[in-house]
């Protein structure tokens, strides 16, 4: 069902975490997957790498995503090596090390970067990659919003906004691409075991998995399903939504 042979996948923020079992997984589908990163060229390549040594193919791009000239070239570049864009992942996002703090006492600067991040980027990599699959006639967006845009994460106030940022921008997204047959959609993961979430908790053992109704930490392979799911011709007439996947810890 969610077969991705002679698919072509973006994916942001694919140096480690979320990013690298993104890429893993659209590979092992069949999906030619562009790996994409920043600051940690060295992860980015690493990923593509273990996605060869798989018998899949990969390429890395280096792209900041707040930046238009970047992103511009990342699509294009993309598309020049293999023909096509099918699948965009907006996963890269200003996570990792951010402190905990009353919002009167977040830094401007910091909040003005994570809303370059987390929301201006995945804006820049739609408008990026739309002339392709608007000329296709098809796409896949996927954009990673958050559970804190439920539960209103105490102390996180510039990142619960930039999450909020992503399901509007989602929803607007998918109105406006939706005559060119693109969905847009958007996973919201609960508190997850990866790198990133290990730099903003002194000890992720600890995380209270009471609330949830599965009663375990979250795992990076728990958000595969509904990613392929929404990857794949599958999920077509699916366009809009936003799908919690925390184990039940909120419902909508």
């Amino acid at each position: 069902m969610t077969n991705l042979a002679g698919k072509v996948a973006i994916v942001t923020g694919s140096a480690q975490g979320l990013g690298r079992t993104f890429c893993l997984a659209l590979a092992r589908e069949g999906a030619t997957v562009a790996c994409v990163g920043h600051r940690n060229m060295a992860g980015a390549e690493a990923t593509a790498k273990e996605i060869e040594a798989g018998g899949g193919r990969a390429m890395v791009v280096q792209a900041d995503v707040s930046s238009e000239e970047a992103t511009l070239a990342m699509a294009k570049v993309v598309a020049e090596r293999f023909g096509r864009i099918d699948i965009l992942v907006n996963n890269a996002a200003f996570y990792a090390n951010i402190s905990r703090r009353p919002f009167n006492e977040i830094d401007a600067a910091e909040f003005d970067r994570v809303m370059q991040i987390n929301v201006k980027g995945p804006w820049l990599c739609t408008r990026a990659v739309f002339p392709y699959m608007r000329a296709q006639g098809k796409g896949k967006i996927i954009n990673m919003a958050s559970e804190v845009f439920f539960s209103g994460s105490h102390g996180f106030s510039h990142y619960v906004a930039s999450k909020g940022g992503v399901i509007g921008l989602t929803r607007a997204l998918a109105r406006e691409l939706g005559p060119y047959n693109i969905c847009v959609n958007a996973i919201a993961p609960g508190f997850t075991d990866t790198e990133g979430s290990r730099t903003v908790t002194s000890d992720i053992t600890k995380y209270d998995v009471g609330p949830n109704c599965i009663k375990r930490l979250e795992q990076p392979q728990d958000l595969v399903g509904v990613l392929l799911l929404l990857a794949s011709d599958a999920a077509d007439f699916i366009t809009g939504q936003t799908i919690l996947v925390d184990g039940g810890r909120f419902m909508h």
